[in-house]
């Protein structure tokens, strides 16, 4: 059985979800901790409220994405496992074989 191709989907979603959180890490990067509710802070309030809109989706996504990554590598750690089971002979560094000389 060949996992080749499971790892590398396994891979790019891990860097997908890495950065993701890197995007949102820079999205927040100057965000002010202060709601502006006050006179002369109009202009701010329609910012605020946009940034925290994206603020959640970047969230669902990054939820969304990390539970399928883990998803996809416990897969492919079973798989992985159950190959190794089947067939011992394919598993890495064969210690079920003995190397008498």
């Amino acid at each position: 059985m060949n996992l080749t191709p499971i790892v590398l989907i396994w891979a790019v979603l891990g860097l997908a979800t890495l950065g993701l959180a890197l995007y949102r890490i820079f999205m927040t990067e100057h965000e002010q901790d202060v709601v502006h509710l006050g006179p002369g802070e109009e202009r701010e309030i329609p910012k605020q409220a946009e940034l925290a809109k994206r603020l959640v989706m970047v969230d669902r996504w990054g939820k969304v994405l990390t539970v399928i990554t883990v998803l996809v590598g416990l897969a492919l750690a079973a798989g992985y496992l159950y190959n190794g089971w089947v067939d011992p002979s394919s598993a890495p560094n064969n210690f079920y074989r003995r190397n008498t000389p």
